[in-house]
């Protein structure tokens, strides 16, 4: 299903197939909007996620202001690198790009949380009644900023009735 370009969306750009997975359990929640979010083909590494971004995505968010980006990376251990990728967000659009993944790699929470979906259904439905039960993960709080941030700005029209 595509997305109305003129209403608010979100375009989700996972790294890799694991992160696609999750992304898609997402999109599995029941009460989603899912016309107003698209998971795109993977990006193929952390650096290519942002440079896919800024050379594609970059210019058709200029073009089109209702569009909210999702970057899923795999941070590696390394906590500085959502501050590496956000220098690289054209600052004009950082408002609008959330930058989340896990700690490590999704290979971590699967071990915990079970399958991908699975883990991508229960973000879902943290998301929807403002929990952290799943985004609370030793995995997954390092992003509780950008989550915040997502509750803000694209909960309201992706879980209208929450």
């Amino acid at each position: 299903m595509s997305v109305n370009n003129h209403r608010p969306h979100v375009y989700v750009l996972p790294e890799d197939d694991a992160n696609r997975q999750v992304a898609n359990g997402f999109l599995l929640e029941p009460s989603l909007a899912d016309t107003k979010i698209r998971v795109l083909e993977e990006a193929g590494g952390w650096n290519a996620v942002i440079e896919r971004f800024c050379s594609i995505y970059a210019a058709e968010m200029d073009r089109l202001p209702e569009r909210f980006m999702v970057l899923i990376i795999d941070f590696d251990g390394k906590i500085d690198r959502l501050e590496t990728a956000k220098k690289r967000i054209p600052e004009h659009l950082r408002e609008r790009v959330f930058i989340i993944g896990a700690l490590n790699e999704p290979e971590d929470l699967k071990q915990d949380l079970g399958a991908y979906e699975k883990i991508g259904l229960a973000m879902a439905a943290d998301c929807r009644e403002g929990t952290n039960t799943t985004w609370g993960h030793e995995q997954l709080r390092h992003n509780s900023a950008e989550i915040d941030r997502l509750r803000v700005h694209v909960r309201p029209f992706l879980f209208p009735q929450a």
